[in-house]
């Protein structure tokens, strides 16, 4: 974080994913003068109790953090699986950073990633990270989208997707050879993560922690890429899946440039070669590493007339 800033206009931007919350201040000229990191959250959270008080304590340690670096006099906030109704969130937020409810914007955190890649009508993203979807802003202004439907249903090449084919695979192993894990690079970095090779440990995991908690398991797949062909194989088959997103919205808008971004997206060169195999030669594909609490910071801080 940077100093605290008292004598200038800033614009806060908060990236909120399964996996962590970014925020960063920007001045109106579009300089970054402080950033930072907290939990991760959900909108989808909003709906129980104790998703509530989770959230509540989420943006409460990042406002803390906000205003030891400086005192923001506009907010845009992307938070995953933002649906629109946000006025509890807006009053929080409100409240805690001392900023009038009509400075915040609230929105789906894809929104902003899709600027931080692109002005509207220009290309496609498709973003990689705990889920996973492809989005278009088109020159009206109007969000697209092509999954993003949540892990549960699919977001297929996203980083939960690609914990939950690994342990598919080893425990469907398991099934068939008891031990067979013992000669499995990928088992043995999944079990390192988890806790140990007994079944209980992986029902634990994958039946109590959050989504973004999950997600990142697939680092341990990652890591084990270069000695377990199964690992390669799931990584591979997630740059396919983020192939299809992309191509969804080129058969329903023509073809753009696409950029390829998010955590997951970073994980290893196998996942970029891939959806670059799976597109047409003449489609402009570009990986590039997603800041889009920069780009909601820069928005926040622009002069508005």
């Amino acid at each position: 974080m940077g100093k605290p800033q008292s004598d200038r206009i800033l614009g806060l931007g908060i990236d909120a994913g399964g996996t962590e919350t970014r925020w960063a201040l920007s001045d109106p000229a579009g300089e970054i003068v402080a950033e930072g990191t907290v939990a991760g959250l959900s909108a989808l959270l909003m709906a129980k109790p104790a998703g509530r008080e989770q959230v509540h304590a989420t943006f409460t340690h990042l406002a803390r953090e906000v205003l030891e670096a400086g005192q923001p006099q506009r907010v845009c906030a992307g938070l995953t699986g933002f649906g629109g109704d946000g006025n509890v969130l807006l009053g929080w937020l409100s409240d805690l950073l001392d900023v009038r409810l009509d400075a915040i914007t609230l929105c789906n955190d894809i929104e902003v990633a899709y600027l931080d890649a692109f002005e509207p009508g220009q290309g496609y993203l498709v973003y990689a990270g705990t889920g996973s979807i492809a989005a278009f802003i088109d020159e009206q202004g109007e969000f697209h989208r092509a999954g993003g439907r949540g892990v549960m249903l699919d977001d297929a090449g996203g980083g939960f997707w690609i914990a939950r084919e690994a342990m598919r695979r080893i425990w469907r192993r398991e099934d068939e050879e008891p031990g067979a894990w013992q000669d499995s690079p990928m088992a043995h970095a999944v079990f390192d993560h988890v806790g140990g090779s007994d079944w209980s440990f992986s029902r634990a995991f994958m039946y109590t922690q959050e989504r973004g908690e999950i997600g990142k398991l697939a680092l341990a797949v990652a890591m084990s890429a270069g000695a377990d062909p199964s690992a390669r194989h799931i990584l591979l088959q997630a740059g396919r899946e983020l192939a299809r997103l992309a191509l969804a919205l080129v058969t329903r808008f023509g073809e753009r440039p696409i950029v390829l971004s998010g955590r997951a997206a970073e994980l290893h060169p196998l996942i970029y070669e891939a959806m670059r195999a799976e597109l047409p030669p003449g489609l402009k594909l570009d990986k590039r590493c997603a800041r889009p609490h920069h780009a909601a910071a820069r928005m926040a801080a622009r002069p508005r007339n």
